[in-house]
């Protein structure tokens, strides 16, 4: 990230005009990452394809296996409430950082109540909403007006607390595409008018993703890229490096410019490289210091 994009991401975040998006990186290490999960189920259930494991692909084997989706998810529901208590006071902890802000509308990918538990921490009232993708009688629901001190923390696939309501394997991510369309026009959509304004108009803050995760391709392909090119903004996105060919010269800076092009010409992203807590401590930092 250059320092003009720090500097618009400050001034956006006082004013409350930016939306933070939420994904697994953002609870580590209490919580595993989706690849770290599909590494641990693969293990178990003998996965016969080879690495690199992605968590949908993972979990639609093993729903096969099993023959009972709703059966699948609930023991991957019952595997992340036996996580520890998450320390939110932890230098950088995302959560407690971002429930500091002045932000009516928060939106994650996450199935844990992480966010909403920091920001009832700061003495707010947080509003938390599942996307209703996978009811017949789908419609969605608005609720009341997000503020600051009475947020919006909707949980786009699902909730640990209703497992029939996470979207986890393959067939739920094609499922959820085609049915949570941004682009589609009254009727056509699942998302409450605040969450679906804040994608549509306000830059998002991706914390936790990996450009290597299905999750976050496929919110890019179902989501921003619904989006008329005049109603884009510039994003920013938190991203680990993914890994690289070691036995190309330059591998990592090859990867780096490929991504910042790829991102930043298609999907007006801004890269930070780094963990979601780096980013934290590094924007706590320049929010106390900009003028």
């Amino acid at each position: 990230m250059e320092d003009k994009d720090w500097n618009r991401l400050v001034r956006l975040l006082r004013n409350g005009h930016c939306t933070p998006f939420l994904g697994s990186g953002a609870c580590t290490p209490t919580l595993p990452t989706g690849k770290a999960l599909a590494e641990e189920w693969a293990a178990h259930y003998r996965y016969p394809f080879p690495p690199p494991y992605e968590l949908p692909r993972v979990m639609q084997y093993v729903a096969i296996q099993e023959g009972d989706t709703p059966y699948v998810k609930s023991l991957l529901a019952a595997r992340l409430g036996r996580a520890g208590p998450h320390d939110f006071s932890a230098p950088g902890e995302p959560h407690a950082f971002l429930a500091d802000l002045n932000i009516p509308v928060f939106i994650t990918t996450n199935y844990d109540d992480f966010l909403a538990t920091a920001l009832r921490d700061r003495g707010k009232n947080p509003d938390s909403r599942i996307c209703q993708w996978y009811e017949n009688d789908r419609a969605p629901d608005d609720g009341p007006n997000p503020t600051v001190s009475r947020p919006l923390v909707f949980h786009l696939h699902g909730r640990v607390t209703e497992p029939p309501s996470m979207v986890l394997t393959e067939s739920d991510y094609l499922e959820f595409l085609l049915t949570v369309g941004i682009d589609r026009g009254e009727g056509g959509q699942l998302l409450p008018t605040p969450v679906a304004s804040a994608i549509k108009t306000q830059p998002l803050l991706f914390i936790g993703y990996s450009h290597e995760d299905m999750t976050y391709r496929y919110l890019f392909k179902g989501l921003l890229r619904g989006i008329p090119d005049i109603h884009r903004r510039k994003h920013i996105s938190v991203q680990m490096m993914p890994p690289v060919d070691s036995t190309i010269p330059e591998a990592e800076e090859l990867a780096k410019k490929y991504l910042h092009e790829y991102l930043g010409s298609d999907l007006k992203i801004a890269i930070f490289w780094g963990t979601a807590r780096d980013f934290c401590i590094e924007l706590r930092k320049r929010l106390s210091t900009t003028a």
